[in-house]
């Protein structure tokens, strides 16, 4: 992938979960946000570690199914998305199913989706960047407010690692909005921890260029 295509890409996802409240602002008032930037190294994820969190998955009394999205589950992407902002720290963004046909159609890029109790209650967006591809980054992850702090979180995020195994990635990164603390702690739970601290500029988000 060219250069600009990937900087397209990178700033088209993170527009994904760019934290504007739409009550009060519009684009063109944003002018910086701050995002604590969060890694976990493959090599520091032990057997007994992923022992724990795959016990934990098993035992989950939900017992999430976990699928790939296609082009026809956008739409139940873009409703998990706005339901579970409704209880976020993170400032609310609207998202159009266009904007996530971008997204889906990255090469790189695949949408995890959990049914519970026969309907979709939570995704995850992963991508793979740098050099060699073997950088895993969750991109974004949401969970409807029936189903969160039940565990749905550390099922989709298992599924995300079994997934970014397959791809032999050396590390798996993320990143957390300043002010949403609960994603923070889950993220710091499940053995990430903090490396630095961004802060996009309004063009960040928005530039096409």
């Amino acid at each position: 992938m060219s250069s600009s295509r990937l900087n397209l890409k990178k700033k088209k996802i993170r527009s994904y979960f760019l934290s504007v409240d739409k009550k009060d602002k519009k684009e063109e008032e944003i002018e910086s946000l701050e995002y604590i930037q969060m890694k976990l190294l493959v090599s520091n994820i032990t057997p007994e570690f992923e022992e724990n969190l795959t016990k934990k998955v098993k035992n989950n009394i939900l017992r999430a199914k976990i699928r790939e999205a296609n082009e026809e589950d956008l739409p139940s992407v873009k409703y998990l998305y706005d339901r579970s902002w409704l209880t976020s720290q993170t400032p609310f963004s609207a998202i159009s199913v266009s904007s996530l046909k971008t997204i889906f159609e990255y090469p790189e890029t695949i949408i995890l989706i959990a049914k519970v109790y026969g309907s979709d209650g939570g995704f995850a967006i992963l991508d793979c960047e740098g050099e060699n591809r073997d950088i895993g980054v969750i991109a974004g992850m949401g969970i409807i407010p029936r189903f969160q702090r039940k565990g749905l979180g550390t099922v989709i995020g298992m599924a995300a690692w079994t997934y970014f195994k397959s791809k032999e990635v050396q590390e798996l990164r993320c990143e957390v909005f300043k002010g949403n603390t609960v994603s923070y702690q889950f993220i710091k739970s499940i053995g990430f921890k903090e490396y630095d601290k961004k802060t996009y500029k309004r063009e960040d988000f928005f530039s096409e260029s």
